[in-house]
């Protein structure tokens, strides 16, 4: 009788223990137009863009939000060790990491930070595991770690008033670039914008990241390719930094000397972006000469 007992008692609480783990189905008229988008939360990723529908991110380390409509607890949250890990449809990739996260007051937003590393155009999910959910809530992301490109056709012409006009713009397809690149653009988020800044001195003889002093001239676009046009510049020795940025902030620039004479005949010396160890940032000591014609910057490949 005993055995029996405790048998039945077996039973009821695993009948207990079932009933917890399922979802509860609410009664009619109850959650309508709620449900899963209620329960599984909303993640974001501080350098997000959404291009196209898709959820694009920068490299390196993040802050991920996870943000839910009520108060949820307890909460995990997994990225995966390889970017293109989807081996687990049903599930986290096992060999994902669960990230620290620190949740708000009241239980509805919770915050970490993860290093998605160099990866180029590299897919992934995050994944947020609660007990509401019988899987995890999974959200798309393409890692964007490199910088955009443009070959820059440097070249002048005389200005109606004093000096000289100084161009700088994309070269054309045909008559520059090869046939397994392009002039301008972005292989995974997109060109973002542009600014060509002439200095009359060295920007970074003090400082690295942020140039030192504020450029003599400029000019910006959003747009490949690259028409840029600095009208009656006098006849002088320019330091000339070409900054590029994607859709996510990943930055590239290129460095070079024009020494403009005052007939706008033109000599250009194009310099390598060298790494300076010091602060962890990039930056150009004009030592290391590339070449010497009117091309700056480099093809982009898609």
């Amino acid at each position: 009788m005993k055995k029996l007992l405790l048998v039945l008692l077996v039973v009821v609480l695993a009948s207990f223990l079932l009933v917890g783990c399922m979802p509860v189905t609410p009664a009619e008229g109850e959650g309508e137009g709620e449900g899963e988008a209620e329960i599984c939360p909303t993640v974001a990723i501080s350098s997000q863009v959404v291009l196209a529908g898709k959820n694009y991110i920068k490299g390196d380390t993040q802050t991920i939000t996870v943000t839910f409509a009520v108060p949820t607890e307890p909460v995990s949250v997994w990225v995966p060790a390889d970017c293109n890990d989807k081996d687990a449809p049903d599930g986290v990739p096992s060999d994902a990491y669960e990230l620290v996260m620190y949740p708000s007051a009241d239980k509805k937003v919770y915050t970490g930070e993860f290093d998605f590393g160099d990866e180029e155009c590299c897919e992934f999910y995050v994944y947020v595991v609660t007990c509401n959910t019988c899987a995890p809530c999974k959200v798309p992301f393409i890692v964007d770690s490199d910088g955009p490109d443009s070959e820059i056709q440097i070249s002048t012409s005389e200005c109606t008033c004093e000096g000289c006009n100084l161009i700088f713009k994309t070269p054309t397809q045909s008559t520059v670039c090869d046939v397994t690149g392009l002039c301008c653009g972005d292989y995974c988020s997109g060109f973002g914008s542009y600014s060509i800044d002439l200095y009359k001195s060295d920007p970074f003889d003090e400082c690295c990241d942020v140039p030192c002093i504020t450029p003599a001239y400029s000019c910006t676009g959003v747009a490949c390719p690259i028409d840029c046009t600095l009208a009656c510049i006098p006849a002088d020795e320019y330091w000339v930094v070409a900054t590029l940025l994607d859709a996510v902030g990943n930055r590239t620039r290129y460095y070079a000397i024009v020494d403009l004479a005052e007939d706008c005949t033109f000599t250009v010396t194009e310099y390598v972006e060298n790494y300076n160890p010091v602060g962890d940032v990039w930056c150009t000591d004009w030592s290391e000469e590339v070449d010497t014609d009117t091309i700056i910057g480099s093809c982009f490949s898609d």
